[in-house]
């Protein structure tokens, strides 16, 4: 039966909603409606020339920009390898953090600490751990016997994304970890009591009953991270700045690059536009697949 509110409750609907609409409007809807409009233009960060319109133009330069899409397909071999193992290793942390162990209070603070460092700091962390004569090279030594070649991780072109994906990993798992402990603890402990009175086992519980329960919540984590894999820039232009050979280059870093470094700011606006569009598309058909395998 439908429900019909009330002009007061409509009033008080409106009121609550209209402090995140605010924010919302002024800190997304217009920059990227103002970066629409600057992309049709030559608009430049300091120039003593007036503006001018040019059409298409940025757009038309961009489809023909290689580190554009050298940097778009950095970016989806970062989301493709990071997004899975980064949710897969965050729903295992929080199914060990929701037992009922001695000291799982101290496993969630050191699970969630990287997640709240802020990426600059862990950046400037792993760097000097990636260094030639840093931790991890002299712990490879150490369990090698000193057979391991010392790399200089973040200046060699095979190693340095793959340093980056495992350290944005270890960020970032603490806080999926987060969103799916809330869901772990939603799940009613009666489903678990039935499947074991129907003699099922550990795995067939997690098949049958964990998964389901949390598919909204995987389907919120899954979308969250992607985007956030998309948005990759800081702990690129701190640890290898693109490089080596643009290995690590991004599209955010391209953006960064052509609208502060080279003050092209219309061509950066037009960047904006094409990556938010393919951002919103992914997203979209992350939420329609997500959403026809909860029918099936």
């Amino acid at each position: 039966m439908a429900y019909a509110l009330s002009k007061k409750k409509k009033r008080a609907v409106l009121l609550f909603i209209l402090p995140g609409l605010c924010l919302l409007s002024m800190f997304m809807i217009l920059p990227f409606l103002m970066s629409f409009g600057l992309s049709f233009t030559n608009q430049r960060l300091l120039s003593r020339y007036a503006t001018e319109f040019i059409g298409w133009s940025n757009y038309e330069r961009l489809f023909r920009d290689d580190l554009f899409f050298t940097g778009l397909k950095n970016n989806f071999v970062f989301a493709l390898i990071v997004v899975p193992i980064q949710t897969v290793l965050a729903l295992g942390m929080a199914m060990v953090v929701n037992k009922h162990l001695k000291g799982v209070k101290i496993f969630r603070t050191a699970y969630f600490m990287p997640t709240v460092t802020t990426m600059v700091v862990v950046s400037v962390v792993w760097t000097f751990m990636y260094n030639p004569q840093g931790l991890i090279n002299n712990f490879m030594q150490a369990i090698t016997f000193g057979n391991w070649e010392t790399v200089d991780f973040l200046k060699n072109s095979q190693w340095a994304f793959p340093a980056i994906m495992l350290m944005s990993i270890w960020q970032g798992a603490g806080f999926q970890m987060l969103i799916f402990l809330a869901g772990l603890q939603e799940i009613p402990e009666i489903l678990y009591e039935a499947a074991t009175i129907d003699g099922a086992n550990k795995w067939r519980k997690f098949w049958n009953i964990t998964l389901p329960q949390l598919r909204n919540t995987t389907t919120f984590v899954l979308i969250s991270t992607t985007i956030l894999a998309l948005r990759l820039f800081d702990q690129i232009k701190i640890m290898t700045n693109g490089g080596p050979n643009d290995s690590t280059y991004t599209v955010i870093l391209h953006l960064y690059n052509s609208g502060f470094s080279k003050q092209r700011v219309g061509y950066a606006s037009a960047i904006t536009v094409v990556f938010f569009l393919i951002v919103l598309a992914i997203s979209i058909v992350q939420r329609l697949i997500l959403r026809e395998e909860r029918e099936v």
